[in-house]
């Protein structure tokens, strides 16, 4: 049976609610890559890595993926266009009535994978928001995090993901080869470790558009991709989010450990 939720049958869902599956909810953008990338990128990679990582888990635990929720956070993009934006409170509006409805048809885990970085707040802020008071265990993870170590063996000029950059682009040569513009990639290069762009003083944090820090939108070297890195990278991400998956610790109740009470005064159960 296939693991995209809208290729199932209803009957089909209904069943994996029953063998307590889980959903998995991918959530991206639609926003400017660059001048040799398209505005996909995230929405396309953050479906595929689902997709294989639902694949890979299936064996041990049923996993079904929804289709992506492509409109993210993406203001810091909107100088160079191309670029879709929700504000916050839509996001989390959004990301909430779909999680609702996921749950009113019994299933209860669900794993919002994230494949961009302007969304991960709002995720979590989502996620302390809503956690206590839904049925279902609610877990956050970005596949670039989850898969931080195993990335920073292939990349060659980063220490991770960045924007438009040697791994993003290695992976669309991958997937989606026609899309991708390589005449100038050796020329195209922005170096990420300029100007601070989110960050004040030791540990603050400051909002800027992507501008102060790239002249084109990208981030990196995009001249060191190549679809054969392209696919290592999809396969270490997919891997990372389906361990991930397969934890139990994932999905674990929390622990309780407060006794009877305080003080002589018992605690609220």
């Amino acid at each position: 049976m296939d693991v995209a939720w809208e290729k199932l049958k209803a009957q089909e869902l209904r069943a994996l609610a029953e063998q307590n599956a889980v959903v998995i909810l991918p959530v991206a953008s639609i926003e400017q890559h660059g001048p040799h990338l398209p505005t996909m990128v995230d929405t396309r990679l953050g479906q595929e890595i689902a997709l294989r990582a639902a694949r890979k888990a299936s064996d041990t635990r049923p996993v079904v993926v929804t289709p992506v929720v492509w409109s993210g956070l993406s203001e810091h993009h909107m100088p160079f266009g191309g670029t879709l934006t929700l504000s916050h409170d839509t996001f989390r509006a959004v990301l909430r009535d779909l999680v609702t409805a996921i749950t009113r048809h019994g299933f209860r885990d669900i794993l919002i994978s994230n494949s961009h970085g302007g969304n991960i707040i709002a995720c979590q802020q989502f996620i302390d928001e809503f956690a206590p008071e839904s049925e279902a265990t609610l877990v956050f993870a970005c596949y670039p995090m989850e898969a931080t170590d195993a990335y920073r063996e292939v990349l060659e000029d980063q220490e991770g993901m960045q924007h438009a950059c040697e791994a993003e682009t290695s992976m669309m040569m991958a997937l989606e080869a026609d899309l991708v513009d390589d005449t100038e990639l050796g020329q195209i290069a922005q170096n990420a470790g300029g100007p601070k762009f989110l960050k004040a003083g030791q540990a603050g944090y400051r909002w800027r558009p992507f501008a102060h820090v790239t002249a084109n939108g990208l981030a990196g070297n995009p001249a060191r991709a190549n679809a054969e890195k392209g696919e290592r990278l999809i396969e270490i991400g997919a891997e990372a989010i389906a361990a991930l998956i397969l934890d139990p610790e994932t999905w674990a109740p929390p622990r309780d450990l407060r006794g009877e009470g305080t003080g002589g005064v018992p605690f609220r159960r």
